[in-house]
């Protein structure tokens, strides 16, 4: 499997910019559409915006190249509790052909897409 892995800790912002970065980057790599790209960049940040606000600290982004383009987004420390993500589920499932998401104690702590 390809693999490329970034963490970062979610309450510096400017990391944000750098993971749409380096997800457009990772997608270029394997062939995605343009229109693809931007789709998985947004999918990608609203995961981590998921995860923010259900209290996790840090987060770690595994994007995964080989047979098709998928990533996992997973929270990890911080004080984790349910949040209200209704409007961000709805725009990344709009998005994926797949979304699959692991819960702890309510909270959202991973979230596995695919395009």
């Amino acid at each position: 499997m390809k693999a490329f892995e970034i963490k970062f800790n979610l309450a510096d912002s400017e990391y944000m910019t750098a993971l749409r970065l380096a997800v457009g980057a990772v997608c270029a790599v394997s062939d995605l559409d343009v229109d693809a790209a931007e789709d998985m960049k947004v999918c990608v940040t609203e995961g981590c915006l998921i995860l923010k606000g259900c209290g996790f600290d840090s987060a770690r982004v595994t994007l995964n190249v080989d047979g098709g383009f998928s990533a996992e987004i997973e929270g990890e420390g911080g004080k984790i509790a349910p949040c209200d993500n209704e409007f961000s589920l709805a725009l990344v499932s709009a998005l994926v052909t797949k979304l699959d998401i692991e819960r702890e104690r309510e909270a959202i702590r991973k979230l596995i897409i695919a395009l």
